[in-house]
Order: C-alpha cells, then sequence, then structure tokens
C-alpha cells in the first residue's frame, strides 16, 4: 500500500440528536467540536440525527424525523383527496 494515502482512525464520540445518548468508537470523520468522555479524555464530537438508539429498526417503534415540515405539506396537499373510479371502466361493465 502507498503510504500517507490512508485515512487515520481515531476515537470520536458520536451523539445522537434525537435523544441525547452518546457513544464512543473510532471514525475518520473530522469534526470541529470537542467533548470530554466517561474516561476524563477529551474527544472530537460528531452530531447525527439518527442513530440505534433511534432508529425504527433497532428500537421496534415507528417514529418520523421530520425537520422541515415535509410531512406536514404532503397531507395538506394529497391526504384529503380520495381516488375516484374511472369512469370508461363503468361504460365497459355496463355494455356487457
Amino acid at each position: 500500500m502507498k503510504p500517507d494515502i490512508h485515512p487515520t482512525y481515531r476515537p470520536v464520540v458520536f451523539q445522537d440528536t434525537s435523544s441525547g445518548d452518546r457513544f464512543l468508537t473510532r471514525s475518520t470523520i473530522e469534526t470541529s467540536e470537542t467533548v470530554v468522555w466517561e474516561d476524563g479524555n477529551e474527544y472530537p464530537l460528531a452530531k447525527v440525527e439518527i442513530s440505534a438508539f433511534t432508529h425504527p429498526f433497532f428500537t421496534g417503534q415507528m417514529k418520523i424525523v421530520d425537520t422541515a415540515g415535509r410531512v406536514e405539506r404532503f397531507q395538506k396537499r394529497y391526504g384529503e383527496r380520495k381516488r375516484k373510479a374511472p369512469a370508461k371502466a363503468e361504460a365497459t361493465d355496463a355494455a356487457e
């Protein structure tokens, strides 16, 4: 392998912004924030919106993460509409 082309792994604290839970793991992510971990050492902090603490697959609960009101806009536009049966299909059935 070529030297000095691979990123360096280092300990990084990831914080779930939905629940506030944190976990320490190794990563190559670049961050500007730091935090003091339980062991007294200071580590880079990476904030994420969804982690294993809040993801529906791991929690077994459905949770809609909606930071920009996308779901409300969709329901406002399309939620009240009802599908109409095509008139052509009714005319064909009557002719038979």
